[in-house]
């Protein structure tokens, strides 16, 4: 019975990385902009300096992430876009 177990855990081991990897990654169909949409985008990535033009930062990528939540946040709750 332990022979089984490990023959069956051995097998399930190899089948779950590769569904893991595929479930994981969801892909989503870009769509076009309204051109109310692409506006208020603009607007909060000039506003909260997405670019870094107005100084230093200790880390862009991570205040980066956190306007692109903004502007998700902002789409949805206007416009219903994901």
């Amino acid at each position: 019975m332990a022979v089984r177990q490990q023959v069956c855990g051995e097998s399930s081991n190899d089948e779950n990385p590769e569904k893991a990897t595929s479930r994981s990654r969801r892909s989503y169909k870009a769509t076009n902009m309204l051109f109310e949409e692409m506006v208020e985008m603009v607007d909060i990535l000039v506003r909260t300096d997405y670019d870094g033009k107005h100084g230093p930062y200790r880390t862009p990528n991570a205040r980066k992430a956190k306007i692109m939540a903004k502007v998700v946040r902002s789409l949805h709750r206007n416009f219903g876009v994901r």
